[in-house]
């Protein structure tokens, strides 16, 4: 029993730092061990976009939390900004642009009108409904976040060449087109 153990120890034992793809490679070579049954390929791509994008997100929050925001924040606030003047969009507008359901949308407007980054009135064209607008402090708030925002991103990129940007910002945009046109998975 205890050389039976030892053996299982052995075959569990691997260094402690390994880069995402060798983790990557490892998995599928112990699902491969296990179940060669299976074909694990996709892990090769989605196993590392998993990763990426838990990496991406820790890195891009970053510069949030440097402005005072949360990723919430920084959406809604970018999504107000891009609108043009002035600067305003209905609260379900908000949540379709953000891809948050409208209580969540109410949450996030909440703490910005606290903040004093936003407002919220009636439209004009019919009373019943909300407007909610950048006040000047979040316009400048967001225009500072976003410059940052794009050097970060600018700098997250800077690994690979210009061209291999482009092929990766192809093959992803394929890939989620064809995706959404499916529908979601049964």
């Amino acid at each position: 029993m205890r050389e039976q153990n030892q053996g299982q120890e052995q075959r569990h034992e691997q260094p402690q730092q390994r880069s995402s793809e060798d983790r990557v490679a490892q998995i599928q070579e112990e699902w491969r061990r296990e179940r060669p049954d299976l074909d694990v390929s996709p892990q090769a791509v989605i196993g590392r976009l998993h990763r990426l994008a838990a990496r991406l997100t820790a890195e891009l929050t970053l510069v949030y939390e440097r402005y005072g925001l949360g990723e919430g924040e920084f959406d809604v606030l970018a999504a107000l900004r891009r609108a043009g003047t002035p600067f305003e969009r209905a609260p379900g507008e908000l949540a379709a642009h953000t891809m948050v359901t409208t209580g969540a949308m109410t949450k996030r407007i909440d703490r910005l009108e606290q903040a004093g980054l936003v407002t919220r009135r009636r439209a004009e064209n019919d009373g019943r409904a909300r407007v909610v607008a950048l006040t000047e402090a979040g316009r400048r708030l967001i225009d500072e976040a976003f410059t940052a925002h794009m050097r970060n991103e600018h700098r997250l990129l800077a690994v690979l060449a210009p061209e291999e940007s482009a092929a990766l910002a192809g093959l992803l945009s394929a890939w989620q087109t064809r995706l959404d046109g499916e529908g979601p998975a049964a």
